[in-house]
């Protein structure tokens, strides 16, 4: 039987939450040395060529990383920039890594989020758990002078120049407590330590908000049709989600007049032909990253929501002067 953390993670005062306490104290020990034996130079960093900005959370569970690095990529190839993407892979069930991404590699075999970085980021996308390794990967397509991370802020190996937090704007850093009895994957005090802090949908002192913005849905079976949002208020709609929150997709929906019933998947699930079948019919719209893994099996009213992480000026001003320092120095 699965146990959700949610409430022991985002509640307040749940006494599992106290139960776990000397574990989760334990954890936050491990973490702290290890980072301080990277600090000290055993194990050593691994450097790189160019610069590398790791984009991460603190906590389990999705909060726009993706779509972040998505943005961030456009916005350094608009300013002259040559990037490429490095990701973990989660999910994937290839057995040789690192591996190079295309917008039709099998998600089956790479992870979810590989792919739609592929699809969308409009620059090389490597994939593979070591970082080091599909970073070095990366580098030999020849024009590339910046590395991008999506997630790796504790994969303390690759030695980074900029360091971006996401934060999702309404559940935050939950009970501030570090696995397992809260959602914490490092003590609260590395907040401080990274360069810049993006809030998902919300605000935090020192923080700079990032909105994630949904466009028109996209047909997965004929993705050159599209139908705006409001087309659908007004009719029952079902939506899935197999993300880290997928209740913020759902209050997207919501917020935009849609009538849903909402049906949330693990985060990552491998969606089958027959989870598929199973739906209701009639309109079901899903998120981007779903839409990678459903695609092979949609009906034609299967649709999914792209968004785009739009950033306040600030940050982006914030950004771009700290790379240029970077270039400069």
């Amino acid at each position: 039987m699965h146990l959700d953390p949610t409430p022991i993670w985002y509640g307040h005062g749940h006494p599992l939450a106290r139960v776990l306490a000397p574990v989760s104290w334990l954890y936050c020990l491990v973490m702290w040395l290890r980072r301080l034996g990277y600090r000290l130079g055993w194990p050593r960093r691994q450097h790189l060529p160019v610069p590398v900005v790791v984009v991460g959370n603190l906590t389990v569970g999705g909060t726009g990383k993706t779509p972040a690095v998505v943005t961030l990529a456009a916005s350094l190839r608009a300013r002259g920039w040559h990037p490429a993407i490095v990701t973990r892979g989660y999910g994937g069930r290839a057995t040789d890594w690192p591996r190079c991404i295309s917008p039709s590699t099998d998600p089956a075999q790479v992870g979810d989020e590989p792919v739609l970085l592929a699809r969308r980021a409009g620059c090389p996308v490597v994939a593979g758990p070591d970082r080091v390794a599909a970073a070095h990967l990366a580098l030999e397509h020849g024009a590339v002078d910046i590395l991008l991370a999506d997630d790796g802020l504790q994969h303390e190996r690759l030695a980074r120049d900029l360091e971006i937090v996401v934060l999702d704007g309404v559940r935050g850093l939950g009970n501030g407590r570090c696995l397992p009895a809260g959602p914490l994957r490092e003590p609260v005090g590395r907040l401080a330590q990274v360069d810049l802090v993006l809030i998902n949908g919300g605000t935090r002192p020192g923080a700079q908000r990032m909105d994630l913005v949904p466009g028109a849905a996209v047909n997965l079976r004929d993705p050159t049709m599209t139908r705006a949002l409001t087309d659908f208020v007004g009719m029952p709609v079902h939506a899935v989600a197999a993300i880290g929150h997928p209740q913020r997709f759902f209050r997207m929906l919501q917020g935009l007049g849609l009538r849903i019933t909402a049906q949330a998947y693990p985060d990552h699930h491998p969606f089958s032909a027959a989870d598929l079948a199973a739906w209701p019919p009639g309109p079901v719209l899903m998120t981007e990253k779903d839409a990678v893994k459903c695609a092979p099996f949609a009906g034609p009213d299967h649709w999914y929501v792209p968004v785009t992480a739009v950033f306040e000026d600030t940050f982006m001003a914030r950004f771009f002067e700290q790379l240029e320092r970077l270039h400069h120095d």
